[in-house]
């Protein structure tokens, strides 16, 4: 694994006075670990970013201190809700002789003949596999290869995945990683039934109402059917009769 630096400095500022730092590019953090003293610190923003994309949260990096130096690992990164940047960042100080437990992301290489001849499509079920090792024999990433999939309930399992005899995996080794389903699962399908049985009830129930309605509200004339044939002179002169 490539090598990672960062250099820092000791932070004094604290509370709302942070802000200031953030609106000047620096990024507020902290150091702990393991019988280690949580020291405040404060760094580039944009050398953090830069070192994350590389680095992720299994890469060592040597975390630079005022001079000292301290291998350290990301971890616990708070972003912003909106702009989604960085607030804070702890770095997780290890001991190289000291073996940790670490998340390592899974990448999914080469096409599943099941996918590319349109058989079924490629779930992925495990997007981080939790594994320990040593700090410095920790790998940025699981590569899976799904060139074998071509038939529908075929999969990569936990069990299936090489890494190093250096690296222990923590999942259960009958984890499924990659699985090829239907195109239509019988699940997505029975799901589809019942919301098109739950759309005509509604539908006929609101078709019921409308008709109810009507009857209730327009079916007394308001003349008589003798009156509404006769002229509107006659038949006035009737009511005044009638007077």
């Amino acid at each position: 694994m490539d090598k990672f630096t960062l250099k820092a400095t000791k932070r004094t500022e604290t509370g709302r006075k942070i802000s200031r730092l953030r609106a000047q590019g620096i990024l507020p953090a902290n150091i702990y670990g393991k019988k280690v003293k949580s020291q405040a610190i404060q760094l580039p923003e944009k050398d953090f970013n830069e070192v994350f994309l590389k680095a992720g949260e299994t890469g060592l990096i040597e975390l630079i201190v005022d001079a000292e130096k301290k291998p350290v690992l990301i971890h616990n990164i708070q972003y912003h809700p909106i702009f989604n940047s960085p607030l804070h960042v702890d770095f997780y100080q290890v001991d190289l002789k000291e073996k940790v437990t670490a998340k390592v992301p899974v990448l999914i290489i080469g096409e599943a003949p099941a996918v590319k001849d349109k058989v079924g499509v490629l779930l992925q079920l495990l997007s981080v596999i939790e594994v320990e090792a040593l700090p410095g024999d920790l790998i940025d990433k699981i590569e899976v290869d799904t060139g074998k999939l071509a038939a529908i309930g075929e999969c990569i399992k936990v069990s299936d995945l090489k890494v190093s005899d250096k690296i222990r995996i923590l999942n259960e080794q009958g984890q499924e990683v990659v699985k090829v389903a239907p195109l239509v699962s019988k699940e997505a399908e029975q799901m589809a039934k019942e919301e098109a049985a739950q759309a005509a009830a509604a539908a006929a129930a609101a078709a019921g109402a409308a008709a109810e309605t009507t009857e209730g509200t327009g079916a007394t004339p308001s003349i008589t059917p003798e009156s509404a044939t006769k002229p509107v002179g006659e038949a006035k002169a009737e009511e005044v009769k009638k007077d």
